[in-house]
């Protein structure tokens, strides 16, 4: 489902780290009130715990709250620290998170915009 990028309109993800004890309503909470984001809207938000290895992602599906968890066995999220900041991804970026490469990759899509142009 997390690799899969159907079912949601926007990606944003909760830079800094989140408690991972917080299940949908603490999640959901964070959504509303720190990031003045609906978390009703057909987007997932996307929360990260302190060591970085495991992930939560939040998704309203019309009829109720999808709560995925990821944790990964082996290396780390590549993931944004500011804490009071969220961000909204581009489905390139959220790959690329997924892959766990960091979401600023500039110089690739400078060299890819230049051979496209070549």
């Amino acid at each position: 489902m997390l690799a899969d990028l159907g079912g949601f309109l926007k990606i944003y993800i909760a830079c800094g780290h989140t408690d991972m004890r917080k299940q949908i309503d603490g999640l959901a909470a964070i959504v509303s009130k720190n990031f003045n984001l609906d978390p009703f809207e057909k987007s997932l938000f996307l929360f990260c715990g302190r060591k970085r290895d495991r992930l939560k992602a939040l998704l309203w599906e019309g009829d109720g709250f999808l709560l995925m968890y990821k944790r990964l066995e082996g290396g780390k999220f590549n993931w944004p620290k500011d804490e009071t900041d969220v961000m909204e991804l581009t489905p390139q970026q959220y790959r690329w998170l997924m892959e766990g490469l960091s979401i600023h990759q500039k110089k690739t899509i400078q060299r890819i915009e230049e051979k496209v142009i070549l």
